[in-house]
């Protein structure tokens, strides 16, 4: 089947931090046919880069624990997740160099080699946001920096680490709500399990 899409309509009705886009599309649908115009709004915050950050010389999890306002505004949770490091790509700047200048800001580590875990859409129904998640192997000597997150972007970061018992605990007692989070650790734990 031959798909087609057509904009009928675009334009941005609220920017600020992120972007909201309205538009008016026609799509082919299953059947074959084209539907009429349908309003769809996407949430335009750019793309992200994250990393599973794993210490190979106490063999511990790294993971930060941060207050993110609407966890706390839908009622279910306190605000506070626990999650891999992460932050959006600057402009110019690759998801690789995003990811390793979060991780100094966030956990005080630098790190060499980056793994790719998997690129996805966290939310496709109403974001166009692409995530890169990325696997890190660090040791102590990596550790320059004391990390807690920048004060100029009010960051108030503190760094978690697991074991791994401590961390595959943590997942089955849904502890870890934060998807790309609960990706990395799934992808860490079948990683080790073909190793072992």
């Amino acid at each position: 089947m031959n798909k087609k899409v057509i904009i009928e309509s675009q334009r941005i009705v609220y920017d600020d931090f992120f972007q909201i886009e309205e538009a008016y599309v026609r799509r082919t649908r299953f059947d074959g046919t084209l539907s009429e115009p349908l309003r769809i709004l996407n949430f335009e915050r750019g793309h992200g880069a994250a990393a599973l950050v794993f210490n190979t010389e106490t063999e511990r999890v790294i993971l930060i624990n941060q207050f993110r306002y609407p966890t706390y505004a839908n009622g279910q949770g306190p605000g506070w997740i626990v999650e891999v490091m992460a932050g959006m790509l600057n402009p110019g700047e690759d998801p690789q160099q995003a990811i390793r200048r979060e991780i100094m800001e966030e956990a005080g580590y630098q790190v060499n080699e980056l793994t790719p875990i998997a690129t996805f859409y966290p939310s496709p129904g109403g974001s166009s946001e692409c995530l890169f998640l990325y696997y890190a192997e660090v040791d102590n000597r990596h550790k320059i920096a004391s990390g807690g997150g920048l004060a100029v972007e009010h960051e108030d970061i503190e760094i978690v680490e697991y074991s791994l018992p401590e961390a595959w605990q943590a997942l089955a007692a849904g502890q870890i709500v934060d998807a790309k989070t609960l990706i990395a650790l799934m992808w860490l734990r079948e990683k080790l399990k073909e190793q072992s």
